[in-house]
């Protein structure tokens, strides 16, 4: 069931025990930031790009770290990146996977749809893993996966924020490609990119939300707390721009998140993820950060 509708989706989603499979990942993958600069056309609608100030050698620093401490929660392997796929580092956009499936996307920038060509990357699950593929890149409906779509796993259930990164057709795809009980639609506002700025979800208990990155963000909120009571955290619109939304549970008693975000929290809000049973833990992301995106960007879940 998708729907924009919050009394519609509500009424399913209050009926979905959190049994749907596992909420939190096995294992996740990495792409090498080969390559990083700023990508003109990614530019054109990501405001959290920087204009310059790009440095290859420090993100590549960052991205190692950022491996060596997400072992922590899960095994991680980290492909090679390609210096004509600048964005490449944000591989979640591109891959995503449910048990036994990979997804590709299909992204909205040409200079970005060249990522879904990775026959390495698709080999390792089809052939390696066994996995099935269901392959979107090739229709005409941008649908940048699990930037454009949050998804509690233990439940089955899709929140979906449309922007030029994602139309509603591209959103009934991904719906149908991950196999959701019920996804909920909503517009992002104006300016907004992808749906993981401005929510995360968190081993399916808590919400991180900033009203500020949706366009008419009511109905979601009041969605979020009937879901999640307690465990929804409202961020303000500098908190979002520190990445403070691009988090991601890896395991069931950690946030990940990047060091900036971190920071942005303020003590009550680091206490009540702890109080959640979620203990935050956070990697320097500067330089990468400066191409538009941040910890939760960088990691593809395998499920």
């Amino acid at each position: 069931m998708l729907t924009r509708d919050p009394a519609v989706f509500l009424q399913r989603a209050l009926a979905c025990a959190p049994d749907a499979g596992p909420a939190t990942a096995r294992a996740a993958f990495l792409v090498s930031p080969d390559g990083f600069a700023r990508a003109a056309e990614s530019a054109q609608d990501n405001v959290y790009m920087a204009k310059g100030g790009f440095d290859p050698g420090a993100a590549a620093a960052e991205h190692r770290a950022l491996h060596c401490a997400l072992v922590a929660s899960v095994p991680v392997i980290t492909f090679a990146g390609d210096a004509r796929t600048p964005d490449a580092l944000f591989p979640n956009n591109v891959f995503a996977t449910t048990p036994g499936r990979l997804i590709v996307g299909r992204m909205r920038h040409p200079v970005r749809q060249h990522e879904a060509d990775r026959p390495d990357i698709r080999r390792f699950f089809t052939d390696v893993l066994g996995y099935a593929e269901t392959d979107l890149s090739t229709q005409a409906h941008p649908c940048e996966l699990t930037g454009a779509l949050v998804v509690d796993r233990a439940r089955g259930l899709g929140f979906c924020g449309l922007s030029e990164r994602c139309d509603a057709q591209g959103a009934a795809l991904m719906h149908a490609a991950f196999g959701l009980r019920a996804t909920f639609v909503f517009d992002l506002a104006p300016g907004e990119y992808h749906t993981n700025v401005v929510l995360a979800l968190l081993a399916g208990r808590a919400a991180l939300v900033c009203p500020d990155g949706v366009a008419t963000p009511d109905p979601l909120l009041r969605v979020l707390e009937r879901l999640y009571g307690e465990g929804v955290l409202t961020l303000a619109a500098a908190q979002k721009r520190a990445f403070a939304a691009n988090a991601i549970s890896l395991d069931p008693g950690v946030v990940w998140m990047s060091q900036t975000a971190q920071e942005a929290l303020v003590p009550s809000q680091l206490g009540r993820l702890q109080a959640l049973g979620l203990a935050v833990r956070s990697v320097p992301l500067e330089a990468i950060e400066a191409a538009g995106g941040s910890l939760r960007c960088c990691v593809a879940e395998i499920f």
